[in-house]
């Protein structure tokens, strides 16, 4: 049986949740998200926009590390890579503020 398409990002954000079930995947998560920000904060202030690559190996690296040897799954950003960006952001910011735990008993 085939998989539905998601088709927005109110559908996709249920599947990235279950898709980060893991607490240890999620901590890499957030460890990626803060580096990007980070990074990304400093190349602009530096002005050294050939180190702009960078900042997506210090976001998705950590990230796929608990996709691949954690939550053995397959990154949503394969297959939705904007949705997923948001998504990481969207986690980030409700872990950040305590939201998240209240996101999980709304889906499963």
């Amino acid at each position: 049986m085939a998989k539905k398409e998601i088709t927005s990002f109110s559908e996709f954000w249920p599947y990235y949740l279950g898709e980060h079930r893991l607490p240890r995947n999620r901590i890499l998560h957030y460890i990626g998200t803060f580096l990007s920000i980070t990074l990304l904060i400093w190349l602009i202030l530096a002005q050294k926009w050939w180190l702009l690559p960078l900042v997506l190996i210090a976001g998705y690296g950590p990230a796929w590390i608990g996709h691949f040897f954690i939550e053995k799954n397959r990154p949503a950003t394969f297959t939705y890579p904007f949705w997923s960006l948001a998504a990481d952001y969207k986690m980030f910011y409700y872990a950040l503020t305590g939201r998240l735990k209240h996101e999980w008993p709304k889906y499963f």
